[in-house]
């Protein structure tokens, strides 16, 4: 009926790490009728950290069998019984992963002997299975090794059975309960209360910090996203273990959540935002002088020290933009950077360029036109307010920007008009611009998706 399983492994999360031990003990509901166990060799080093832990070395397991030569016996053992572990998604979804690298099918009902535990024995100041095993009066033999882990869990889930008087287990295993995909140390309640709606979510640990910050559309469907089987990169057992709240900010639209989301990872930073803690790749559009006096452009990366004239977040943009500014006033692709290939310029070829690549315009007439250009570079962005849904139906989102540049957002009454920058100024709360903010707002002044472009004079 039940199979309480346990595992040691090389690391942390099943995509990137192997079992290293498997022990299972078979439950018919009343008492332990059956175990089994084996080492396993994962075919790559143990790190040392892992041998301290668990005693376990390379060597230990060089004679053992790879998991593909025990799949079908560990399969078997499992098959046809609920799952049953502490911390129940870790043990899972590795199994699940070698299983498949085993070409074998693996889908079973679990438990989770740490949610389990919070309900029916409510109040613990610990749920760790060493703290759980101590206040049942529970001694584990063999402490992180799969047997006595495994053997710890099986007595624990025996006396969760014998106390559980209200049905939590038989509820738990409900197929839309929920139980089986939520975080071990997350309250139910919290997943439930979740919102349909845009805005950002912000997941806190057991001390209160907030350990990561998202956007979504649907702040519910995205958060269990996260938790599901398919989640590859939330498989990591440390975040999912730090889970042990989750509060939101509804925001109405999805530009405000970008922008919202942004800068509390700026104010906060998570430990687990790791994108948006490192500097962003930033393209430039550079210029220098040849050797015959020709003022050229060219797009590169921009590091440390340099000066570009414009920047952009990927070279696609720098080139795109660079593209328009060179039909615009005339200029050679060649000079600009923009034709690679070695040999005349095609452009000039053509007729659309007028030969400074060849040295049939002078550079002087050249130079003029490049300066222009560059001028032009620097021209004021326009002032605008970006409209879009609100947080409920009777308001809407304004999102302002004065001159090119992101000043901030804020949420007004569907029936306010907003007659110009003054007015709109009032409705929205002045914020400090980061580069991944205006980035985003660039990205829908460029393509306004979902929000309606009101341009002041």
């Amino acid at each position: 009926m039940y199979a309480i399983v346990d595992i040691e492994t090389t690391g942390g999360y099943a995509d990137h790490h192997r079992v290293t031990e498997i022990a299972i003990y078979h439950h018919d509901g009343v008492q332990i009728t059956g175990e089994f166990h084996t080492l396993i060799n994962p075919g790559r080093k143990i790190p040392h950290y892992i041998t301290g832990l668990t005693g376990i070395t390379t060597q230990m397991v060089e004679e053992a069998p790879a998991f593909d030569q025990v799949a079908q016996q560990v399969l078997d053992r499992l098959k046809d019984r609920v799952f049953v572990a502490h911390n129940a998604h870790f043990d899972y979804s590795f199994l699940k992963k070698e299983f498949e690298e085993a070409g074998l099918p693996f889908a079973a009902k679990k438990l989770c002997t740490v949610r389990l535990s919070r309900k029916i024995i409510p109040g613990l100041e610990s749920y760790s299975l060493g703290r759980l095993a101590e206040s049942l009066g529970i001694r584990i033999i063999n402490r992180h090794r799969a047997g006595g882990d495994a053997q710890a869990t099986a007595r624990i889930f025996h006396e969760l059975l014998r106390r559980d008087k209200t049905g939590v287990i038989a509820q738990a295993l409900k197929r839309n309960s929920g139980e089986t995909i939520l975080p071990p140390n997350l309250p139910k309640g919290d997943f439930d209360r979740l919102p349909a709606k845009a805005g950002v979510y912000y997941f806190h640990n057991q001390r209160g910090e907030v350990i990561y910050v998202g956007k979504a559309i649907n702040i519910k469907k995205r958060i269990a996203g996260h938790f599901t089987g398919e989640a590859r990169e939330w498989n990591r057992s440390n975040i999912r273990n730090e889970i042990c709240r989750i509060t939101w900010e509804l925001t109405g639209s999805e530009l405000i959540a970008l922008i919202l989301e942004a800068q509390e990872i700026r104010r906060l930073w998570p430990k687990y935002n790791l994108a948006q803690k490192y500097k962003t790749e930033e393209w430039g559009v550079f210029r220098y002088e040849d050797r015959n006096g020709y003022q050229r452009f060219v797009v590169n990366q921009v590091v440390r020290g340099s000066q570009p004239l414009i920047t952009f977040t990927n070279k696609a943009e720098a080139w795109s933009f660079l593209w328009e500014k060179v039909k615009e006033y005339e200029l050679c692709p060649k000079l600009s950077g923009l034709q690679l290939a070695k040999g005349l310029c095609f452009s000039h070829q053509s007729g659309t360029c007028k030969g400074a690549c060849q040295g049939v315009e002078s550079v002087k007439k050249y130079n003029k036109r490049l300066e222009s250009a560059v001028s032009s570079f620097l021209e004021e962005g326009p002032t605008v307010a970006m409209i879009g849904k609100g947080r409920q139906s009777n308001e809407k989102s304004v999102v302002l920007v004065e001159k090119g540049s992101y000043v901030g957002f804020g949420f007004v009454d569907e029936q306010t008009a907003l007659q110009d920058v003054e007015s709109a100024r009032q409705w929205v709360r002045p914020s400090r611009e980061n580069r991944i903010v205006q980035n985003v707002v660039n990205s829908y002044l460029n393509n306004p998706r979902g929000v309606e472009l009101i341009l002041f004079n």
